[in-house]
């Protein structure tokens, strides 16, 4: 029995092979060609141990179907996504096997229309898991498609982000680590790298392998960056890069081994948007320091507030033509390519802003960071809609504006006390059993104050105020 559980909100994913197998791979493929009729699909994969095997009968259960596919290999998430974008309408569906930042028992199915909209729920997912999980059977077709292999997508791609980022031809010799957490990028930086000489890239685990020896590929968690911060300091780098498994998130510390926040990269890379691009809108999920906001604004932009997750950011991106979006959680989002993520496209951006500051990058992202945020905090909770609920009930009469677009979220100010001003956000998490806490004040005590009377509250619902 194939399990609901392995259909999220942006994407499938589970474990491999005990969740997902090659049976599994080939009933979706099919039902994908039941339900679109597509005529032709780009199928690429990540270098996860049972990612060649669920391509293999993904592609098989395409064909049977008669669907034609062209697939790239062995390829990261941005590679993938402007593989599908560049083919122009040729193109009906795209699948990506990886499990992206999930640790190296996972695997999955990232799933885009030819134009580069999302499926995900509310957009499909929950018909494709429908017809999956049901009995009923699909039909093999009389006429098989065919197969191709594109071996082009990673030359076309490194020309499209160094087109876009146009950096100088006279770059200096500076020192730069990288760390690819042996994900996909590892396929990527060795050409990309070649455009930024003569500069000195530091290569830390760019060996692309589904065991993750060195360590999680997860930017996100600052556990991570440990060998990277170290090489930082060693050899005097201008900054230190570090990718997620498939490529699609970024991470990024500074000259003094420091991580920088995901919102505050957000806030940096919107500047640099706007000064390229002129004046236009940018989102920022609703994670994110009010400092997001602020930096957008003063640099000519329209902020706008997105939920949390790439399908529900596409969309509005679309809907608002928003020429940038970014999340907490190291995802950006580039109009120029499809409104899809690009973790090449920031980190050359990010040098291109050194080099015109031709200052230090702690000396362009601590000054942005005028509030004090917790950071994303995680509970498990057996009744997550309760706790949502009782929170409302709790805090709905003290608050000066309460959204509902993901989740809670509640902002308090006060124009006779703005230093006690502060936020919270409190949302179900798309992809795990845990309720995420976001919260963010003008003062380190006031944060901690509150931070700490919410996490009692959302641990012991029983709690009846602060």
């Amino acid at each position: 029995m194939i399990p609901a559980s392995i259909f999220k909100s942006y994407d499938i994913r589970g474990l491999a092979p005990e969740e997902i197998d090659e049976s599994v791979a080939r009933r979706l493929a099919k039902c994908l060609a039941t339900l679109y009729h597509p005529k032709h699909v780009v199928v690429g994969h990540d270098m996860r141990l049972t990612s060649e095997r669920l391509e293999e009968a993904f592609i098989e259960g395409l064909v049977v179907s008669g669907v034609s596919v062209t697939s790239i290999g062995r390829c990261s998430t941005p590679m993938f996504y402007y593989a599908v974008g560049s083919g122009e309408g040729a193109y009906d569906l795209g699948v990506m096997i990886t499990a992206s930042h999930n640790p190296g028992p996972y695997n999955g199915f990232k799933l885009v229309h030819g134009d580069l909209r999302p499926i995900g729920q509310g957009s499909g997912m929950e018909e494709i898991r429908d017809l999956v999980i049901g009995e009923t059977p699909i039909i093999e077709e009389e006429t098989y498609g065919t197969v191709i292999t594109d071996d082009t997508v990673l030359d076309r791609y490194i020309e499209r982000v160094t087109s876009l980022a146009a950096l100088p031809s006279d770059l200096p010799e500076w020192n730069l680590a990288i760390d690819a957490g042996n994900g996909m990028n590892g396929v990527v930086l060795p050409a990309l790298t070649r455009k930024l000489f003569p500069m000195r890239v530091e290569d830390l685990y760019w060996d692309p392998d589904g065991n993750f020896p060195h360590h999680e590929a997860n930017p996100v968690k600052v556990e991570t960056l440990k060998k990277l911060q170290e090489t930082v300091r060693h050899d005097g780098s201008v900054c230190g890069v570090a990718f997620d498994g498939d490529g699609d998130r970024v991470g990024f510390i500074d000259e003094t081994g420091m991580p920088i926040p995901g919102d505050i990269l957000t806030a940096l890379l919107a500047k640099e948007m706007l000064a390229i691009k002129g004046p236009g809108t940018v989102l920022y999920d609703l994670r994110s320091s009010w400092a997001v906001a602020d930096v957008i604004r003063a640099a000519g932009g329209t902020p706008h507030m997105c939920r949390v997750g790439h399908a529900h950011i596409k969309k509005q991106m679309r809907q608002e033509n928003a020429i940038f979006a970014g999340e907490l959680s190291m995802h950006f989002y580039f109009a120029d390519l499809g409104f899809c993520e690009s973790s090449d496209l920031a980190m050359l951006l990010l040098l291109k802003m050194l080099l015109r500051e031709q200052k230090p990058l702690s000396a362009l992202w601590c000054p942005l960071q005028t509030y004090v945020h917790s950071g994303e905090i995680n509970f498990e909770v057996q009744d997550a809609k309760k706790i949502l609920q009782s929170l409302e009930e709790l805090f709905a009469s003290r608050a000066s504006a309460i959204s509902h677009l993901d989740g809670i979220l509640m902002e308090f100010v006060s124009a006779e006390q703005p230093d006690q001003d502060w936020w919270f956000n409190v949302r179900c998490s798309n992809t795990e059993p845990l309720i995420r806490l976001n919260l963010e004040a003008r003062t380190q005590a006031v944060m901690e104050q509150r931070r700490d009377a919410l996490s009692n509250i959302i641990s012991s619902p029983t709690i009846t105020g602060v």
